[in-house]
């Protein structure tokens, strides 16, 4: 494993007090990247009623595909949980894929989230085959609140600490917009395993994907920094998520897994007390080790590196150019704090001051960073947009997790593909819309690896440039008309110039409008009134759309109803008709309205019996 730095400013003024942010590079060598270490895995699938319909599909999808990028040396358990737990594939040698696809292809959706028991259970399977040579993991699938079993996050979180310590990694995987980020975040930090956000279930494949390319590809295991400053030196912050302790003027910081396919980076800001004499000076030396397989056995491997600046009169330091790369990565992580401080904020209701933390960073990076980088660009695209809706009090479950998982993919991994992902865009109804292009340029909308992305679509563009533009009127599969584009500084992407019209059939076009028209009011839900006789002669739906699902189940001699959606306390009794009730049925409900007491649900609207 190779280790390297850079520094922000190589060259410090001398008799001065200064800061500069030190970036830490390690990396793969060429003859250990072909070294694969086979895996212990264990996946445990929420199956809860909530995931019944799309999003348990594609989980189910994910999980086949996970299994083809398995080999016959390594090992596989399957869990699923509801209100129960069901090992529904003891730990196996990945030899009969056809087998476990015929397991995978058997589960069924129904009940409530006892996340930890069907986690602890992963556990325990993955346990039963470690091995220090091994890659151990649990990987964690849910889209609800652990609303059975240890629903604690504290407990969660500390647990996935000591199984860590154990020698068994937990990746969580949150889908929709329903789950606890903030869980599966600390089990996942604690765990020292990777959170992802899966925001729309066919995101689900690709997020598989890169997680099973980093587990094939680890070519050392808990690696561990330590940053010893020379005594004029202190480690002001480390800017990264990971876990780090002080010690003293020391810093102790643990990294994880190294990849050959990915980066492993450190960020840290110096406050550097420079002496009065210039020339090369030592600022600290960063001293590391990891555990790597060799020959089927564990071997520590260990490093030094010393971090030298150089010392120079205040205007030879002025005339040096800072490293726009270390500065675009530090200022990164730095805006990444600044996503969480404004979760914390609006999660109080000050959206105002939330707001102004961001509109901040805008103007920051609008002076001081690259403006010829796309990722800059879509960076302040996405912030001001965030802002808006701040400002607009439409802080909801999506945009917040889209903050948390761009701050947490920020500040711990170094891939492109995780960077600033979120499709939660604005609205493109309020543009003007027209029916011709004329003399204009066609772009679109798509999603692309849980982002939204636009491209042009007219001839003499290149079609896989990406475009600066509005996120507030970026909508999936929806077509625009510009008045020009103009290529970027670097020629890699393109501007939109001028005004923005969305593209229509003829017929529907219309002036630009600040909002949709008013909708119409929404008539008070009734109690469901169903005529059919039983279950069986209900309509069926194998999609929950914007409905709520409702379970039976039988307790003593009766059937019982319950809402198993997130959101909804399933212990509360619910006013259902009887004659349909059928045990372990799952049917979709309109909607549920509280009792004015709160004591319990009633199911208005159309009822209709889910088929998976």
């Amino acid at each position: 494993m190779k280790a390297s730095y850079t520094l922000s400013r190589p060259v410090l003024p001398v008799g001065t007090s200064s800061k500069v942010d030190l970036l830490v590079t390690f990396k793969a060598e060429a003859s250990e990247a072909s070294a694969k270490r086979s895996l212990n895995l264990s996946l445990v699938i929420d199956r809860s009623g909530s995931m019944a319909g799309v999003p348990l599909k594609h989980a189910l999808q994910a999980s086949r595909q996970l299994v083809e990028r398995m080999g016959p040396e390594d090992w596989l358990s399957i869990v699923t949980y509801d209100d129960a737990v069901h090992s529904v594939l003891m730990p196996t040698r990945v030899t009969d894929k056809a087998a476990i696809g015929s397991v995978l292809s058997q589960v069924r959706a129904g009940g409530c989230t006892n996340l930890s028991g069907g986690w602890l259970k992963g556990v325990e399977h993955v346990s039963a085959n470690k091995a220090s040579e091994r890659i151990n993991r649990v990987l964690l699938l849910t889209d609800g609140q652990a609303n059975m079993g240890i629903t604690d996050p504290k407990t969660l979180v500390s647990t996935a600490r000591e199984k860590s310590a154990a020698g068994v990694i937990t990746t969580t995987l949150g889908f929709g917009a329903n789950f606890n980020e903030d869980l599966l975040i600390g089990m996942a930090n604690a765990g020292e395993g990777h959170f992802y956000y899966i925001q729309t279930p066919e995101d689900a494949g690709g997020v598989f994907g890169i997680e099973m390319e980093g587990l094939g590809s680890i070519v050392a295991q808990n690696l561990e920094v330590t940053l010893k400053p020379a005594p004029t030196v202190k480690v002001a912050s480390v800017l990264n998520r990971y876990r780090f302790e002080s010690r003293g003027q020391e810093v102790e910081v643990g990294l994880g897994d190294v990849y050959s396919t990915e980066e492993r980076q450190l960020a840290a800001e110096l406050s550097v007390d420079a002496g009065a004499e210039g020339g090369a000076v030592t600022l600290a030396t960063l001293v590391y080790r990891a555990q790597t397989v060799v020959d089927g056995a564990i071997r520590e491997i260990s490093g030094e590196v010393p971090i030298v600046a150089t010392l120079a009169a205040a205007s030879e330091s002025a005339a040096v150019s800072a490293d726009k790369n270390v500065l675009a990565q530090t200022n990164r992580l730095r805006i990444a704090r600044v996503k969480d401080q404004a979760v914390e904020l609006a999660d109080k209701g000050d959206f105002t001051m939330a707001s102004q933390r961001l509109r901040q960073v805008i103007a920051e990076l609008s002076t001081h960073l690259d403006k010829a980088s796309y990722d800059i660009a879509e960076e302040v695209e996405q912030l001001a947009h965030y802002a808006q809706r701040l400002e607009s009090r439409k802080y909801d479950p999506v945009i917040r997790k889209e903050l948390r998982d761009q701050s947490y993919q920020a500040g711990t991994r170094s891939r492109g593909d995780l960077a600033l992902r979120g499709t939660a865009g604005g609205s493109a109804d309020g543009l003007e819309a027209v029916s011709s292009a004329g003399t204009g340029i066609v772009l679109e909308c798509v999603r692309e690896g849980g982002k939204l992305r636009i491209h042009a679509a007219s001839e003499g563009y290149d079609p896989s440039f990406n475009v600066q533009f509005p996120r507030s009127v970026r909508e999936e599969g929806v077509t625009y008309v510009v008045d020009k584009l103009e290529p970027s500084g670097d020629g890699t992407f393109y501007r939109v110039v001028g005004s923005i019209k969305r593209l229509v059939r003829p017929g529907q076009e219309r002036a630009a409008r600040a909002s949709d028209a008013t909708p119409a009011k929404k008539s008070k839900p009734t109690a469901s009134k169903v005529t059919a006789g039983s279950a069986a002669d209900l309509p069926t739906t194998n999609s929950v759309g914007t409905g709520v699902i409702v379970q039976c189940i039988k307790e003593g001699s009766k059937l019982r109803a319950r809402v198993v959606s997130d959101g909804y306390d399933p212990d509360l009794n619910i006013r259902f008709p009887r004659d349909i009730r059928e045990e372990n049925v799952l049917y979709v409900v309109d909607e549920i309205i509280t009792t004015g007491n709160g004591g319990s649900y009633i199911a208005c609207g159309d009822i209709r019996r889910l088929v998976q």
